[in-house]
């Protein structure tokens, strides 16, 4: 992995092209939204403008709403005076960006009790910038795209459980500042989401988050092979970018994708 972390190792093995098990996604120009596959391989199977006009209208029809008044009772911090020329500071428990300088894959979901290790996660947790890269159908635009956004490191994790469901979560920094950021990656992926190919819908909103939304897609078929089942969740908190996805040959229950994404955001 270029950049903070040197000692990060080989990726795990690639789904190979036309493996009927991979995902198939594409990158789009520039401001591209980039594409990314469920990475993980299960080895045994396979009207905008007239609605805004409208909108106008009923608006301009209602009375005015008066604001909240902005001196609220308890919102201030902290909650006693500091002398003067004392600044107030958060505990490291609660400052994410103290957190997020330390080493990124504490900050991840620990492996469930009972999983087994994926056999295709990173041996130590880091993902390579290259292997990040080479998910998406044009792994050199995908790669420009990435360093230009200012991406730092990616730290994951990814477990097994059941006889064909793998679990993966990915954590993409990105340097405060630099590029398009965490908030722009997030929104990339949740753009493409509602097309054929993908969840075919908005997704649920994720509580807690500032745009996070999880999906369940549709299963997809193909004759000689396993049904094939996806869920993924994309959310940002800070300069941080998260990716969750889980693939099974059984049907994924709204809960599970909810909760992991709900425990995830916790962490964070």
């Amino acid at each position: 992995m270029p950049g903070a972390d040197p000692g990060a190792e080989a990726a795990p093995v690639e789904a190979e092209a036309g493996d009927p098990g991979a995902p198939v996604v594409a990158v789009r120009p520039r401001r591209r939204v980039l594409r990314t596959v469920g990475l993980i391989a299960v080895a045994a199977v396979i009207g905008l403008v007239g609605g805004t006009a409208v909108g106008y209208g009923v608006q301009a029809e209602r009375e005015p709403t008066a604001l909240p008044p902005l001196n609220q009772p308890g919102l201030a911090y902290p909650a006693k005076p500091l002398p003067e020329g004392q600044k107030a500071k958060l505990p490291a428990s609660e400052d994410l960006r103290t957190k997020a300088e330390g080493d990124l894959r504490k900050l991840l979901l620990p492996k469930p009790a009972g999983a087994k290790k994926s056999e295709f996660a990173d041996a130590d947790g880091w993902m390579h910038l290259s292997t990040f890269a080479s998910r998406f159908n044009k792994p050199g635009n995908a790669l420009d795209d990435q360093l230009e956004m200012g991406v730092r490191r990616i730290a994951v994790t990814s477990w097994a459980t059941g006889e064909y469901k793998e679990t993966e979560i990915r954590l993409v920094q990105y340097r405060a500042g630099d590029g398009l950021g965490a908030q722009d990656f997030v929104e990339g992926q949740q753009a493409y989401m509602p097309d054929e190919d993908f969840a075919e819908s908005e997704g649920t909103e994720l509580k807690g988050s500032a745009n996070g939304r999880y999906y369940v897609f549709p299963v997809r078929k193909k004759a000689g092979y396993l049904d094939l089942y996806e869920a993924r969740a994309y959310f940002y908190r800070g300069d941080i970018a998260v990716e969750i996805f889980i693939v099974d040959t059984k049907k994924i229950a709204v809960k599970d994708i909810r909760s992991l994404a709900e425990r995830q955001l916790g962490r964070l």
